[in-house]
């Protein structure tokens, strides 16, 4: 099929409204406002897709039953990007097709793309256990912040400087001072849960002990429990941590702080490296390619990214079935693929992360990666999740909400500054 008869009424659009531009083997985004909307996507599905694993982990799913459903989707969403956008119209000796591609000698950028790939799933797979234990929007904080610290660095060199400096560091220190406040954040709401599990009567401690007395006595209605009933415990109550200690898979009562923390900061350098990995795959800064051999188009190398993420994930979390960590129960294939309970959610969860990094390699081809790490404010959208479905925060001190009203603000300004200084790479 051919689409060459696009490009023309494309050119009649001004500049500054082409979002998309049509070429000969693909699309490819051109303007600074098609940039914006890839990264805007990016940031809420990358911001939500935690929040849909969180969701199951406090329904009590197992998370390894989870993050396979999730591997799935996560790898067909890549495979659906490259057949259309990868695939779509003629490829030139330049710039070849993706099938034309899979067949190349242009195995260091595609080991490059790989490396991205089984660094990403680790972070994911720790991600998953650190937002049980450190709690979801704190675990987006640290992992965001390290990404922008040591990714967004890398990215500003890799790119040869695309990205106007004297506004994407400015930018980068706002994340930082965010980081801060929302360490402040998580503290200050430790120490209001603290409080309200010390206020606790003797009737409602002995909640904690007795599971089915706590289940008759306290009931839920809303999306995290999935139930229908008209009573629940009101979310922010002694009551309401308890219940939810009782029924997610992993427990949190009694587990180390530091242990949560370690974590995710493991996962927070993970992924402050997967980003500087896929812009070497697509560029070729170090020159690893033969003379004469095309760079790895940005869906090629997504594709190649996703295939290593999920046979890392794959493997992994077939091991932790049969050997779990954090005192987890074992758990089997068999009682994996017989597991629906919640399943339809976590292939949400693994298309909305599969896109979200698509969209953002799409954005930081065109801008620069450094710009597209602006993605990483995503804890904007994190926090809005966890506050409107779990609860966080609520009943919390007047301490905690300021604290909070300060972390998003600094979270807006700094994705403003990173999105300004995108670039346009030659």
């Amino acid at each position: 099929m051919d689409f060459s008869g696009i490009s023309p009424l494309l050119n009649l659009l001004p500049q500054s409204q082409r979002i998309i531009s049509w070429s000969l083997k693909m699309y490819v985004v051109e303007s600074k406002g098609g940039v914006i909307v890839c990264m805007l996507l990016a940031l809420l599905f990358l911001g939500t897709w935690p929040a849909v694993l969180t969701l199951l982990e406090r329904r009590g799913r197992l998370p390894q039953h989870t993050y396979l459903d999730y591997s799935i989707t996560n790898l067909l969403a890549a495979v659906i990007i490259a057949l259309t956008f990868g695939e779509i119209g003629k490829g030139t000796p330049t710039a070849p097709n993706f099938f034309t591609q899979l067949s190349q000698d242009n195995w260091p950028s595609v080991l490059f793309a790989m490396a991205g790939g089984v660094v990403l799933s680790i972070g994911n797979l720790s991600t998953q256990y650190s937002l049980a234990l450190v709690g979801l929007s704190v675990t987006e904080v640290i992992t965001s912040s390290i990404i922008v610290v040591i990714g967004t660095t890398m990215n500003y060199f890799l790119d040869d400087k695309i990205n106007r400096a004297d506004i994407l560091f400015p930018g980068v220190g706002c994340f930082l001072i965010a980081v801060c406040l929302g360490s402040f954040v998580h503290a200050s709401n430790a120490a209001d849960n603290k409080e309200k599990l010390k206020s606790l009567s003797t009737e409602a401690t002995g909640f904690f002990t007795d599971k089915e007395t706590l289940t008759n006595d306290v009931r839920e209605s809303d999306v995290e429990n999935g139930s229908g009933s008209a009573e629940k415990a009101r979310a922010g109550t002694a009551g309401f941590l308890i219940e939810l200690e009782n029924r997610r898979s992993i427990k949190v009562f009694g587990k180390s702080t530091v242990i949560g923390l370690a974590i995710t900061f493991f996962a927070g350098i993970c992924f402050s490296l997967f980003s500087p990995a896929f812009n070497l795959a697509t560029n070729d800064q170090w020159h690893t390619l033969k003379k004469g051999v095309p760079h790895l188009s940005v869906y090629t190398a997504f594709f190649y990214f996703s295939v290593s993420c999920f046979v890392v994930g794959i493997i992994l979390n077939i091991i932790f079935l049969y050997h779990p960590i954090l005192n987890l129960p074992k758990s089997s294939l068999k009682a994996y693929l017989s597991d629906w309970n919640g399943r339809g959610w976590a292939f949400l969860a693994g298309f909305l992360c599969g896109f979200g990094n698509g969209l953002q390699f799409i954005g930081g081809e065109a801008a620069g990666y450094a710009a597209a790490d602006a993605v990483q404010a995503l804890p904007l959208v994190s926090t809005f999740w966890g506050i409107l479905i779990f609860g966080e925060y609520r009943s919390s001190s007047r301490k905690t909400y300021i604290l909070l009203v300060s972390m998003l603000f600094m979270f807006v300004v700094a994705v403003g500054l990173l999105m300004a200084s995108s670039g346009h790479r030659k």
